[in-house]
Order: C-alpha cells, then structure tokens, then sequence
C-alpha cells in the first residue's frame, strides 16, 4: 500500500498530525505499507522550511524513507527559494498535480 498526505494548511497542530500520520504508517508492523509520501502546499509549505518547527520531524520522517515533495508554485507565490526548504525536500511544478499523479498510481490520499 502506498500514502500521499497533503499538507495545505498554516495550523501547525494539523501539520504536525499529518507527520505523525506519516511517522504511523511507515512504523507499521503489518508490512502492508509500501511507501509514504508527503506533499506541501500553500501555507502547508511551512512544514517543510528549514529553520521552522517541524524540521526535526521532517529530517526524522525523510531519513526513514518518507518522501516529501513542496509545490514550486508556492514557492514563487510566497517568495521562498528551494534553499529555504529542508534538505532533501524536493519541488514540483504544482502540488496538486503531484497529489493527483500519486492518486493515479494507486496512492490513498489523506489529509490532515
């Protein structure tokens, strides 16, 4: 089975529950959980700046094999620049063109 959990929103505790989401699944004993990946948009792209509160959380969850993608739109529209995101965090065109690629791969969308 495969996750994309889609983090749009500036609340940082419905952030913090979609990492922890993410931190859920990939610790799940039953091996069912084949992969897990988040994409940030619009405010939700606070979660994955460097410097900010879930950095940690997000170095943790991307170490484990968690992949974490931030929409490039977003971006521009905030005027943040790729090295203002987490290292290791990578960039698409849009994000919920991304949301909707994973879902067409067979991704359970969630969101938090």
């Amino acid at each position: 089975m495969q996750t994309v959990i889609h983090i749009v929103s500036g609340d940082e505790a419905e952030q913090e529950t979609g990492l922890k989401i993410a931190r859920n699944l990939i610790e799940d004993e039953s091996g069912d959980i084949d992969d897990v990946a988040i994409v940030a948009q619009s405010k939700g792209i606070a979660a994955v700046t460097s410097g900010g509160d879930a950095a940690d959380q997000v170095e943790s969850l991307l170490s484990d094999g968690v992949s974490f993608s931030a929409c490039s739109n977003t971006l521009a529209a905030m005027d943040l620049e790729e090295s203002d995101l987490i290292e290791g965090v990578e960039t698409v065109p849009e994000g919920a063109v991304e949301v909707t690629r994973l879902q067409s791969e067979g991704y359970a969308y969630l969101r938090p």
